[in-house]
């Protein structure tokens, strides 16, 4: 069975939200499996020292599990129309991978969320595409033959799945659209990785 990384930071928990539902997606796919890993606070100087696993939720992720999965979805809330300070902290600890070439030619595509309809979404996500540009990923976006693009009120486009916090009936709550958006984005990796991995 093959795996698909799915990679995210949460703050309160609406991109974890997501990251479960790009996780089901790349489940629906036949022989493929998620390996759902998430980073750590940055910490500072100041700040109480973190664990090295989590108290809850999936354990961190490391810079191996690039060469060892087949493909990877990425997410993070938006901070100010870029991916949060521990999302890029990890990516920059991935320059071994990079000469590696741990990436090259494996499909890749990204997720994120904001407070508000405005709030960065489309920078974010384009953003965190430039890294896994220069990792050799292959990228992929949810392409407008997906319905809930042409519907959603809310989160979720061609750049990939999305969720606006505000617009929820509660934290962390994804519209029916967000949903399907991005289960659509996680099956579609998983879908591309799988094809990508069979014997010519």
């Amino acid at each position: 069975m093959s795996e698909i990384l799915v990679l995210y930071y949460s703050r309160h928990g609406a991109t974890a939200s997501l990251a479960r539902q790009v996780c089901r997606g790349i489940e629906s796919i036949p022989g493929m499996s998620a390996r759902l890993r998430t980073v750590p606070p940055v910490v500072t100087a100041i700040s109480e020292p973190q664990p090295a696993v989590p108290a809850d939720g999936p354990p961190y992720a490391l810079p191996e599990d690039f060469a060892e999965c087949s493909g990877l979805v990425m997410g993070s809330p938006t901070r100010f129309g870029n991916m949060a300070a521990p999302l890029k902290h990890f990516l920059d600890s991935t320059s071994a991978q990079w000469l590696a070439g741990a990436l090259v030619g494996k499909p890749a595509a990204v997720f994120t969320s904001s407070q508000t309809s405005h709030g960065g979404q489309e920078s974010t996500l384009l953003t965190m595409l430039l890294p896994l540009l220069h990792h050799g990923a292959v990228i992929l976006g949810v392409p407008f033959t997906e319905p809930a693009i042409h519907y959603t009120a809310t989160g979720g486009g061609p750049y990939g799945a999305s969720h606006v916090s505000e617009l929820a009936s509660s934290p962390g709550m994804l519209s029916a659209n967000e949903q399907t958006i991005a289960r659509a984005l996680g099956a579609r990796v998983a879908d591309v990785a799988r094809r990508l991995g069979e014997p010519s």
